[in-house]
């Protein structure tokens, strides 16, 4: 996937579509990242990155770029679809870490708190979380 592409899915979006992408993300987010944590080697950072696009105080173009990231994540089909083993979030980390690097700084330790907390209450998600 070229930066290309990835920029043209990490846009922020009006109010409308970022009004969309987060009720996908708040729907989908935890059964994706379920399915998805033994193979999404930032599993804190990704759980964070959640906090900080659902948290009204996040800039409006940050929390843009992460809820289109995320909506990306949460979406089966996508550049490479989710379902083929091994490779299906392949497409999924290099969109995630593109938009992190936009957002650097922006994720604040109370995010990184919440991500904890939520990690803690789900001990299979938490085995495949890397620290920060």
């Amino acid at each position: 996937m070229d930066d290309v592409k990835i920029g043209e899915i990490l846009l922020p979006g009006d109010d409308d579509t970022q009004g969309r992408q987060e009720r996908q993300v708040r729907a989908r987010f935890w059964p994706t990242l379920k399915r998805a944590v033994r193979q999404i080697p930032f599993s804190r950072d990704l759980v964070a990155a959640y906090y900080c696009a659902v948290d009204p105080r996040t800039p409006t173009r940050v929390r843009g770029v992460l809820l289109a990231a995320l909506a990306y994540f949460v979406l089966p089909i996508d550049f490479v679809p989710d379902f083929f083993a091994l490779v299906g979030f392949s497409d999924d980390i290099a969109v995630l870490a593109a938009a992190f690097r936009m957002i650097q700084g922006h994720i604040a330790d109370r995010h990184y708190e919440a991500a904890d907390l939520a990690l803690a209450d789900n001990p299979d998600m938490a085995a495949g979380a890397s620290s920060r």
